[in-house]
């Protein structure tokens, strides 16, 4: 896939005071001389501030560094994880559309994108709030069909419960992250097949965390501290 600068560009870049010192320590942590190793943590803070990577950005970072232009430039097209055309103003929507999320439903979740978004990826929609992609695998596969956003992932998802996300996000909620249908991390739906006596044993931890918690409040009312 061909990437390319976005056509519209702003003019000029800047790290907000508090992401140019964090810079500084970023580049502090290589030898003299290896500060080009810095370059993707830099481009990643660049995009977390500006929503998605620019071109002057690039061109800042590789002054910061004492790279070439070319040099950042073949960085931040190289690495899909950079945004390089402006992303909704809320969060920008990343669907896992390879081989086990697309068998669970992938394709549910991208049509609720389509329809609530926009038609085609990588263009502002919903009044600019989301803009969203297809991308390959993101490792959650025991817990398909996901999505990911921003740094969260939301795993075991139906299409009405992705659109009620997107919902709760564009109301200026944050959504609880993780698995949506009740399950913890990824163990079966049913219940444990192996490992029971595990499940007893954290059964008898939380109870007893239960008990120690409800002494100390006891004591506390009866001690007043």
């Amino acid at each position: 896939m061909l990437r390319r600068l976005h056509k519209d560009q702003p003019d000029s870049f800047a790290f907000t005071p508090a992401n140019a010192e964090w810079a500084k320590g970023q580049i502090a942590k290589y030898p003299e001389g290896r500060e080009a190793s810095a370059i993707i943590p830099l481009l990643w803070r660049a995009q977390e501030q500006e929503g998605w990577l620019t071109r002057p950005a690039i061109e800042h970072i590789a002054e910061m560094l004492g790279l070439a232009y070319i040099r950042a430039l073949e960085v931040a097209t190289f690495y899909f994880m950079f945004q390089l055309t402006p992303t909704g103003s809320i969060a920008h929507v990343q669907v896992c559309g390879t081989t086990s999320c697309m068998i669970c439903g992938a394709e549910d979740l991208i049509a609720v994108c389509k329809e609530k978004i926009a038609a085609k990826p990588f263009t502002p929609g919903w009044d600019d709030k989301f803009t969203w992609e297809e991308v390959e695998c993101l490792g959650a596969c025991a817990n398909a069909p996901m999505a990911q956003i921003g740094k969260d992932y939301y795993e075991d998802l139906t299409a009405a419960r992705f659109a009620e996300i997107l919902e709760e996000l564009a109301a200026g909620k944050v959504p609880t992250p993780g698995p949506q249908n009740g399950r913890y991390a990824s163990e079966p739906l049913g219940g444990l097949t192996s490992l029971k006596e595990w499940e007893a044993d954290k059964m008898a931890h939380n109870a007893s965390v239960a008990l120690a918690v409800e002494n100390e409040d006891t004591v506390s009312r009866i001690t007043g501290e």
